[in-house]
């Protein structure tokens, strides 16, 4: 969205090569220019959602554009029977002719003229040159995000069957998909629009493309259903450290580096999924807040009250008595989580009375019974080690444990800032790596070991 106003320039039919030309979301009045027609290369035109009146021209390029949205302009007639616009009315179409007629007799003196040509190309130079700037950050159709036709995802995903369905939310379904033109597997998620808005050409179709996690989502990892855990289905030591760096990087990113900032609402297991080389993605950003700059303190808040913000468990306690969402509600989300994916145990377990929750149970073990909390299961990974090295895998994990604990605590502003969480937590891995690479290989004891250590 733009917020250009005004009518759309005529000059724009002068750009004999204009391929493709989104106006969409604006404020745009007036008629569609008749000299559009004479644009032999366009092939894609978005201008829906505009205050735009009048018929639609469909002559010339109209009459086979591979791509037209005019939805939203109600006031707009005519055009071709796929638009399904109501049919102009002869009053109109008589009065838009006369001005067209008017226009075109009108004398101009060859210094006005001239004068008016110059002025079109300065104005357009000045609305061209920020809409290419604004369309290069946001716009879905610049080089980094890739606009696929709506046919070959129907193709990759063979009609979007239920063979391909990964799964479905709230807010659409999840399908696997195949382009004919490449190997890689993409995951496309399919928003809810209703049958009937899905045709052919794929107008009204909304949907968004990620890449495709082979290795589902972190919670899969952590609580294995099987009962015989191996080294297939468990994580190790060195991993959940590579993954909480991943995470850990995510967040920061919305909370610091995203313009304007991201809230996720919803960090948790579930919503962290693991690329094939076992690296992270933060997803499902279903009840994500964007905040901008100068959004005020009563929308803040208003965000807040629309309902929980987040899953039981993980949401910060704050959003529970209508507090506005903010970045230290997904920090104690955070700390939650890297808790969880060190001792192995969901801060919704039965085991965990009214007033015992997971950050209390971690924090009344540490330091003396942090072997005793971690998941034995990491241990899976590794060989025999002496003590020292149990030593310091115990400093490590206490380390890690302490940021969970400083990341979930009960007041906002008792809690770790984004950035120090996200140092500390890189720190850590650091720390963990020189271990490795001066002894030569990952130095994570055994269960016997880490047992005989504790007693």
């Amino acid at each position: 969205m733009n917020k250009f106003s005004g009518n759309i320039p005529k000059a724009l039919g002068s750009i004999g090569s204009l391929q493709e030309l989104y106006l969409a979301h604006n404020n745009l009045s007036g008629t569609i220019p008749l000299v559009l027609q004479n644009l032999i290369s366009l092939n894609k035109l978005d201008i829906s959602f505009n205050n735009l009146q009048g018929e639609v021209p469909n002559e010339g390029v109209f009459r086979n554009i591979t791509y037209l949205a005019v939805a939203g302009n109600v006031n707009l007639c005519g055009g071709t029977s796929q638009l399904h616009l109501a049919p102009c009315s002869t009053r109109k179409n008589n009065k838009r002719m006369s001005k067209s007629l008017v226009i075109s007799l009108a004398t101009f003196g060859v210094i006005v003229f001239s004068l008016s040509v110059i002025l079109l190309l300065w104005i357009l130079c000045k609305k061209l040159k920020p809409s290419q700037k604004i369309l290069a950050r946001n716009s879905i159709v610049d080089d980094r995000y890739e606009r696929i036709p709506y046919h070959a995802l129907l193709r990759g995903t063979n009609g979007f069957s239920e063979v391909n369905l990964l799964g479905r939310g709230s807010y659409g379904a999840v399908y696997k998909c195949v382009l004919d033109n490449e190997e890689r597997t993409l995951a496309v998620k399919v928003f809810n629009l209703g049958q009937s808005s899905i045709n052919q050409q794929g107008q009204e179709f909304k949907a968004l493309v990620f890449e495709f996690m082979p290795n589902g989502n972190l919670d899969s990892w952590l609580h294995q259903p099987s009962e015989d855990p191996t080294t297939n289905n468990t994580l190790g030591l060195a991993q959940r450290l590579d993954i909480a760096v991943d995470i850990v990087d995510a967040v920061e990113y919305l909370h610091n580096y995203c313009q304007p900032l991201v809230i996720h609402c919803d960090l948790k297991p579930s919503n962290i999924l693991l690329a094939e080389d076992m690296s992270a993605r933060v997803g499902d950003f279903g009840i994500s807040r964007i905040l901008q700059e100068n959004t005020s303190e009563a929308m803040q808040t208003s965000y807040g009250s629309t309902g929980l913000r987040g899953s039981i468990g993980y949401v910060a306690p704050e959003y529970g008595e209508g507090s506005a969402v903010s970045t230290a509600g997904d920090i104690y989300s955070l700390g939650i989580l890297l808790l969880e994916m060190f001792t192995g145990r969901s801060p919704t377990e039965g085991t965990f009375g009214d007033s015992l929750g997971l950050h209390k149970f971690v924090e009344d073990a540490l330091p003396d019974r942090t072997m005793e909390i971690v998941d034995p299961t990491m241990w899976l990974h590794s060989g025999p080690h002496n003590n020292t090295t149990i030593i310091r895998i115990q400093e490590l994990l206490v380390l890690v444990l302490r940021l969970g604990i400083s990341c979930s605590k009960q007041h906002p502003r008792d809690r770790a800032l984004t950035s120090d969480a996200t140092s500390e937590m890189h720190a850590i891995r650091d720390v963990y790596l020189k271990f490795v690479g001066e002894h030569g290989a990952e130095p994570e004891a055994s269960t016997q070991e880490i047992q005989s250590s504790v007693a």
